[in-house]
């Protein structure tokens, strides 16, 4: 008889299409799969995204239940737990899919010193690996549309079917239910995660004309399903029609999210180091005018309605549309002239789908601060961006309810309106709704400067 295998899930919780699942399944007769809960990330975790991971460990163990065993579930240290678990069922090996941030990599490392059995690493979080898009010279492309070329081009990895294995069911004080006591949330399984897949592919035609709409459901609003894994990538990138446009653009944010991770595998401190490092010499604003900046942006109380909107929405729902994050957070770092960092320490707590990579990839992007990011200069206009695409003021009345009243077109900039429309709508600035923090114009000016002064200093 074949030893058995133990399958440590963290970021990739599904059965389908799951490599170290597959592995684990196939190469074994007896398979236990486990989850380590460790109380540390639950804590750094907010709300939103502590939810959704509770339901997505919630529904693993449903799934594996109707294959006729449970999840194993323990809450501590991993490299306590991974070690005495693979013991106890006597595993020849533990299988897992790999991460890059610099929290997993030290932790692996330090799991895989405490086995005393190979420890085997999977990619099933990404399209293509780390290491597997590379250019003519080997390295990494530190230009998105070269790497999209040639990410495009790859061979699909295969997809990854379960083995034949037998389950083992957990012991009593192994099971979700003990381990878990205070498990509330609702159960978030697969099959769902694939149900709203299916529903996406029947309109994802219309992705590439609706996408930047965010009053509409215009996204897959996949983003949550991908960073629990309970959706593949890899599987995403096989169905997709790409001969559409709609097809062809999501498919390309695939490709983004791949880029992100292969940067956070070679830069393990893309949340804290800028990688353009002369913008490490920025002059930010400090002290209690910082303080009170990153607080007005994180209450929306800003002054701005769409940044204002976007944040609340936010903190309500752990969620925000694409756009309007590139929005807010081109508003804190490019208006405000706050480190980049603090909203991305904030963007990743609230957010239920919170992902380092993605996250800080995408925070440089807007602060210009990362390779192919947008150029410095380039600073959203607010209130064009609030008109072009939200035009009725639909999402902005939804989240902001005191400017119910105001028109269309003053909904956008309220200390824009006539004293008698405000009245006329019941708006008193400073009083139901901020005025503006700062004046956009003259705030781009001051951004430049401090931008092209760091720029200086490298010379």
């Amino acid at each position: 008889m074949r030893s058995a295998v133990l399958a440590w899930f963290r970021r990739d919780l599904r059965l389908g299409d799951n490599p170290a699942w597959a592995d684990a399944t196939s190469s074994a007769d007896a398979v236990a799969a486990l989850v380590v809960v460790e109380p540390p990330l639950l804590a750094a975790a907010g709300r939103w995204r502590r939810q959704a991971y509770l339901a997505a460990l919630d529904g693993l163990d449903q799934s594996l239940r109707e294959s006729g065993a449970a999840l194993w579930v323990a809450v501590g240290d991993p490299a306590e737990v991974v070690p005495r678990v693979a013991e106890q069922i006597g595993a020849a090996r533990v299988v897992v899919n790999a991460d890059v941030t610099r929290w997993s990599t030290a932790r692996d490392r330090k799991v895989s010193q405490a086995l005393a059995v190979p420890m085997v690493g999977h990619w099933g979080t990404v399209v293509h690996p780390p290491g597997s898009v590379l250019t003519t010279a080997k390295t990494l492309s530190r230009v998105f549309t070269p790497f999209y070329k040639r990410w495009v081009q790859a061979t699909l990895p295969p997809a990854a079917y379960s083995g034949s294995a037998k389950i083992l069911d957990p012991p009593q004080e192994f099971t979700i239910a003990a381990t878990l006591k205070d498990l509330t949330s609702d159960s978030w399984n697969e099959r769902q995660a694939l149900d709203q897949v299916t529903g996406w592919l029947n309109r994802v035609n219309t992705y590439h004309d609706r996408r930047d709409q965010f009053a509409e459901a215009g996204t897959s609003r996949l983003s949550v399903a991908l960073h629990f894994g309970l959706v593949s990538p890899r599987y995403l990138a096989e169905v997709l029609d790409t001969e559409n446009d709609g097809g062809a653009s999501f498919v390309r944010q695939l490709a983004w999210r791949d880029w992100y991770t292969h940067l956070t595998a070679e830069h393990p401190d893309i949340d804290r180091v800028s990688l353009r490092p002369q913008f490490e010499r920025i002059e930010w604003t400090s002290g209690p005018e910082a303080e009170a900046r990153f607080c007005a942006w994180r209450d929306g109380m800003t002054g701005y309605p769409i940044v204002d909107c976007a944040m609340r929405e936010l903190a309500a729902t752990g969620w925000m549309h694409n756009r309007l994050r590139m929005i807010a957070a081109s508003f804190l770092v490019k208006d405000l002239l706050v480190d980049w960092r603090w909203g991305e320490r904030w963007f990743r707590r609230m957010l239920a789908d919170g992902d380092l990579a993605q996250n800080a990839g995408n925070w440089q992007w807007v602060a210009g601060t990362g390779p192919d990011a947008a150029p410095y200069f380039r600073i959203f206009n607010p209130v064009v961006q609030s008109r072009r695409f939200d035009p009725q003021g639909n999402h902005l009345r939804r989240w902001l309810p005191e400017l119910t009243r105001l028109t269309d077109h003053d909904i956008h900039a309220p200390w824009q309106a006539t004293p008698l429309d405000l009245a006329a709508a019941g708006v008193t600035l400073d009083c139901e709704y901020p005025s503006p923090i700062v004046d956009h114009a003259e705030a781009r000016k001051q951004t430049i400067a401090a931008y092209q002064q760091a720029i200086s200093q490298t010379r």
